[in-house]
């Protein structure tokens, strides 16, 4: 018998062929296979089917997407970070001894934005966005904190209106979440509320600049001075501001300082995919000194393969997005980005006024710049769910997405928006366009909760229902169905949702996502 392997089986790359699951072209009953992929399309028919995907999307140029997406308004931006980005897509970032132009960016862009916040002597990492850069805050809080003070049971002390992928980091990481609520009227957190929360188990205490929801900032200096007065580490989220607010102040604007030069402040995160115009993802994480940094990395050379050090959660990765963020930020440079902040500027001073003469809107407390949250009050001068959002459902009929924010612990219903240089052209149509949606609004009917979905949603327990049970409560409260599984108009169903325990929201919603991925 020969020692040699058997051939394999085409079709092995789906499984073996068995009497259940019949060969390729074979006439025997059995099992749907899973088709293999194609022999090949041609690549301008690919690239022509993936533009008709892209048709059903929201637009991510143009001013009229006030979510997810920042536009600069300079097409030759777009040009040059696709450029850049091919140029070092195939640079495996993981191993810089081997790539060295990896860590000539890093350190550039890192650099940049150390100098750029007023901490050149602060030290960080390229991260794939936000997230990860909360991430790595929150790990190497805990690990300094565990280290150093030798707690074991780590808490994590935030406002109610920190960015959920602290919660998310928390969830990971295994750390309890005290969350501060913050002020009703202003929606910024309450230094005193904050500071009185801090106990021996508190590793990091957060602040925001500005919060995501409703664009305010919280009083940094107050945050991180009570911090430091217990010896707690306490992280600044400027995934936001902390590539705008800078700018924003050389265009004369005041600006409260909110960044490591602040007394107390020990780590920052920013994004460069927001107002840094770099695409998705790159961030920058910074702290005050290599010391606490060194808390962030994961090193292992316990098994007989390379030795591994990851600065990131990610080991592999492109080089390209660095490549590009390195690129976008020596070509707009210092007066470029000022430039453009000065745009963003201006669109919120057209907007505001706009909105604030809006019957029926009310701006939620005071933006720090590029984010604007606002409510829509019903007869009796109250924030109404239901005219919330059925304004945003008009809008979206009308080419706009403003994105609904729910109720939450006493804080109204809103409509977020996210404010681009591109922005600027489109303040008069969006304030027309925002007044007939807010018209059309008070006509529709009023938005209700069926009392028998919310009598069945309270007898549901998040941490029993099976699969089955949960997707005959997505139908039954009309998700679930169609191609992507979304009605035509969302407000029936954001409205459940605000009823909703959070709990309970948080498995509905987990579920509904995966019901939109099928394989």
């Amino acid at each position: 018998m020969s020692s040699r392997p058997s051939p394999v089986p085409a079709e092995s790359a789906a499984g073996p062929a068995t009497a259940a699951s019949p060969a390729v072209g074979a006439d025997a009953p059995g099992p749907t296979r899973v088709p293999a992929l194609p022999a090949g399309r041609p690549a301008d028919e690919l690239l022509a089917e993936l533009r008709a995907l892209r048709g059903a999307d929201a637009p991510t140029r143009g001013g009229r997407t006030f979510a997810y997406v920042y536009d600069p308004g300079l097409p030759e931006v777009d040009e040059l970070a696709t450029a850049a980005y091919g140029a070092f897509a195939t640079v495996n970032g993981l191993d810089p001894t081997v790539f060295p132009s990896v860590a000539r960016l890093e350190n550039d862009v890192v650099g940049a934005v150390a100098a750029v916040l007023g901490a050149p002597g602060a030290q960080g990492t390229f991260t794939s966005g936000g997230t990860e850069s909360i991430l790595l805050a929150v790990k190497t809080a805990r690990d300094h904190a565990r280290s150093v003070r030798g707690v074991t049971r780590p808490e994590l002390v935030l406002p109610s209106t920190a960015h959920a992928a602290f919660h998310k980091a928390a969830h990971y990481l295994g750390l309890e979440t005290v969350t501060v609520p913050v002020d009703p009227l202003t929606f910024r957190a309450v230094a005193s509320d904050v500071a009185a929360a801090i106990t021996e188990r508190t590793v990091l205490v957060v602040a925001s600049a500005p919060s995501y929801a409703h664009g305010v900032l919280d009083p940094v200096a107050e945050i991180a001075g009570a911090a430091a007065g217990r010896g707690v580490l306490c992280h600044v989220d400027a995934c936001i501001g902390g590539w705008f607010l800078p700018f924003l102040a050389r265009t004369g604007r005041t600006v409260e300082p909110f960044g490591l030069s602040v007394p107390g402040v020990t780590s920052v995160s920013v994004d460069l995919h927001k107002y840094g115009y770099v695409d998705k993802g790159a961030s920058v994480i910074l702290y005050r000194d290599a010391e606490l940094r060194r808390h962030q990395y994961f090193a292992y050379a316990g098994w007989p393969g390379y030795p591994v050090v990851n600065p990131t959660v990610q080991g592999t990765k492109s080089g390209g997005l660095l490549a590009q963020a390195w690129a976008v930020l020596n070509h707009l440079g210092e007066d470029g980005y000022t430039a453009l902040a000065g745009r963003v500027a201006l669109a919120a001073d057209r907007l505001l006024p706009g909105l604030r003469a809006t019957d029926g809107i009310r701006v939620l407390g005071e933006p720090a710049g590029s984010l604007v949250a606002f409510t829509v009050a019903g007869a009796d001068g109250a924030p109404d769910l239901g005219l919330v959002l059925h304004v945003a459902d008009e809008m979206r009929e009308r080419g706009w997405y403003l994105q609904p924010q729910l109720s939450f612990d006493g804080l109204p219903p809103n409509l977020h928006l996210t404010l681009t240089p591109a922005t600027v052209d489109r303040v008069d149509a969006l304030l027309a366009d925002l007044a007939a949606s807010v018209a059309a609004a008070r006509t529709n009917e009023p938005v209700t909760v069926d009392p028998g979905t919310a009598e069945l949603a309270a007898t549901l327990d998040p941490d029993t229902l099976t699969p089955e049970d949960v997707a005959g409560f997505l139908a039954f409260a009309g998700l679930g169905t169609g191609e992507t599984g979304l009605p035509t108009r969302m407000a029936p169903v954001l409205a459940l949702l605000d009823a909703l325990p959070p709990r309970l929201k948080e498995r509905l919603l987990a579920e509904f996502i995966g019901s939109l991925f099928r394989v």
